[in-house]
């Protein structure tokens, strides 16, 4: 006999997990269903019992990436195209992933379609998991009898904006650091060397220029007051995180960093990349133009850009032509974007005009982020030059006023 560990939902819906005694886990897998369970994972925890059950329950809380539902789109699009039911293609799944979050959210979904919801209902009941532009590309999948499709283009869009996301975050990261690193710096020199500096200026009576005055400033708060400082300093990053993630907070962080200098051009470049990726991807599949708007909306994260796509449902649902949405904001959207869609409106041809006008911001995106380190460097140095000489200034200004008194 061994032990085992659990988790499975009754004929109410609920979850249950505990411990169990059985002799192998098909034999307990077989006697739950007997019982009318759903059998959602078993565990032999009959050896380094303590381990297995930390793990086990670490899992419960693992993160769904986006690349695990990437390959999860992909795989099942290759699955359904090549002739195999939709539930044995879960199945497949099930079997081949070893996040037990990601089993469990499978499973559900199997024991779903077997009970003859659709795919699209299903992965409705996890909005934290799967968006809205999954969601509705399946449904549309499911009503033309084009799933795999349909799935496919999820993935290949999915995959389009982590690679795009995954560039600008990239070219984001040295500036950061380099930025991070010289505070840290700065820090530890007002902590431990600038006070051993300017101990000898504190023993003679002469008049210290201002700049030094400010650094022996800094330097004694952070020395007699450096738990309260720090302690200061971490509350203000919880605030500013805390009041990021508020309506008002995303809207002017939105607002600030469209006006950051090099930048910015990337932000909007990258928003307009994925406004006419998710807008193709979505008219493509035969979702209604209202629909995909509001999709889109879902997707983007700059509010004003949200606030755009909201004007433009609102535009479209009264008869205006959407391109005149976007020429309308020349500011946020080139009028090079408004201008293409205008044509696509025209020639019947919208779909692959947004298509086009995605590649090409991805690729302007992609030569940007390439370019960045080059335009950031010389900025960065200068920025670094203008600290060192500073410090230098304020240091050795004093050295000659003292050798005056001497």
């Amino acid at each position: 006999m061994s032990l085992f560990h659990y988790k499975i939902q009754n004929s109410a819906g609920k979850y249950e997990e505990g411990e169990i005694k059985a002799d192998d886990k098909y034999a307990l897998n077989n006697t739950l269903k007997r019982e009318g369970k759903t059998v959602i994972a078993i565990t032999d925890i009959t050896k380094k019992k303590w381990l297995s059950f930390v793990s086990f329950k670490f899992s419960l809380f693992s993160r769904i990436t986006l690349q695990d539902k990437i390959l999860f789109t992909k795989n099942l699009s290759v699955m359904v195209g090549a002739g195999i039911s939709l539930t044995r293609a879960l199945e497949l799944l099930i079997q081949q992933n070893k996040k037990v979050k990601l089993k469990n959210t499978l499973q559900i979904l199997h024991n779903d379609i077997i009970k003859g919801s659709p795919l699209s209902d299903s992965l409705n009941k996890f909005p934290k998991i799967f968006a809205s532009l999954v969601v509705s590309m399946v449904r549309v999948g499911e009503e033309s009898g084009k799933l795999a499709e349909s799935l496919r283009i999820v993935s290949n869009q999915l995959s389009a904006n982590n690679a795009l996301y995954k560039k600008v975050k990239g070219a984001m990261i040295y500036p950061i650091c380099v930025f991070c690193t010289m505070i840290i710096i700065g820090i530890l020199m007002f902590i431990y060397v600038i006070p051993t500096l300017l101990v000898v200026f504190k023993d003679f009576d002469i008049a210290l220029p201002k700049s030094t005055q400010l650094i022996i400033f800094i330097s004694d708060s952070f020395t007699k007051h450096t738990i309260l400082i720090f302690s200061l300093i971490i509350i203000f990053s919880i605030s500013i995180i805390t009041f990021s993630k508020t309506q008002s907070g995303k809207h002017i962080w939105g607002s600030v960093i469209l006006h950051i200098p090099v930048i910015s051009r990337i932000i909007k470049q990258y928003n307009i990349a994925q406004t006419t990726r998710t807008l193709f991807s979505l008219l493509s599949s035969g979702v209604g133009v209202v629909e995909s708007l509001k999709i889109t909306q879902d997707v983007l994260q700059n509010s004003n850009y949200k606030k755009i796509i909201s004007n433009a449902i609102e535009s479209v649902q009264k008869g205006t032509p959407l391109s005149k949405s976007f020429i309308d904001q020349p500011k946020f959207y080139e009028p090079l974007v408004g201008g293409m869609i205008m044509v696509g409106e025209e020639t019947g041809q919208l779909s692959s005009m947004l298509n086009e006008i995605a590649k090409f911001y991805e690729d302007e995106v992609e030569q940007a982020t390439k370019n960045l380190s080059s335009i950031i460097e010389p900025l960065l140095m200068v920025v670094i030059g203008g600290a060192v000489g500073f410090f230098a200034i304020s240091i050795i200004a004093p050295i000659y006023s003292l050798t005056e008194v001497m």
